[in-house]
């Protein structure tokens, strides 16, 4: 089973509330700005309620920050009744306008078939999506979906590099996985698998030989 949303609740809450602060000048009005915070300072506060009514007027008027943690109220039922399409819902609409973490949380519905029917081209599609722009845990489930030949055939070339990704994203499991994969590369794919690699870094993360575009 995925990991999805809720580890840690209060952290991801704050770093989205910076997030909004930093995009500012991306939304269209102050008002925007702070019902969405209201809406953070409620769930910091526990009143999930009003955190809820908060993001979804922001939600419906396309805030992708109020999307993503309107969909994580879904998935978990918390000022709200558990609602597994909603969470699809809105998951998918702030992933669809760049939110990196909403990429990997819909990505991980499609996988598990939560809200939407199991999906393997759209699970590899939107992990590689969230990967690309940086999320360190996508880049270490492609790795070990290529190193598993989990809705993927198996590509240890592009598993030595995707998991060589988490880690310069400073994902600490993928350390581990890294060297089971070592461990089954020979000396000519192992310099393949770092060329790759340094090819990402050059061309941008994934795009180059990764088959997912």
């Amino acid at each position: 089973m995925f990991n999805l949303f809720l580890r840690h609740k209060q952290q991801r809450l704050r770093q989205a509330v910076i997030g909004g602060l930093v995009c500012f000048s991306l939304l269209s009005s102050w008002q925007s700005l702070a019902g969405y915070k209201q809406g953070v300072d409620a769930a910091l506060s526990g009143d999930f309620e009003t955190a809820y009514d908060e993001f979804l007027i922001e939600a419906e008027r396309g805030l992708d920050l109020a999307q993503y943690n309107l969909s994580i109220l879904y998935y978990s039922g918390q000022g709200v009744e558990k609602n597994p399409e909603e969470a699809f819902k809105w998951s998918y609409a702030a992933a669809s306008q760049g939110h990196v973490a909403a990429m990997f949380n819909l990505a991980s519905l499609y996988y598990n078939g939560f809200g939407v029917e199991k999906d393997s081209q759209s699970t590899v599609e939107w992990y590689g999506r969230a990967a690309r722009s940086g999320h360190p845990e996508a880049a270490y489930r492609l790795a070990l979906m290529n190193f598993e030949a989990d809705l993927v055939p198996e590509d240890l070339i592009e598993a030595h590099a995707w998991a060589n990704q988490a880690i310069y994203n400073e994902y600490k499991e993928a350390r581990a996985l890294l060297s089971r994969i070592e461990e089954r590369l020979s000396p000519k794919d192992l310099s393949a698998a770092k060329r790759l690699f340094a090819r990402w870094q050059i061309s941008g993360v994934g795009q180059t030989d990764s088959g997912m575009d």
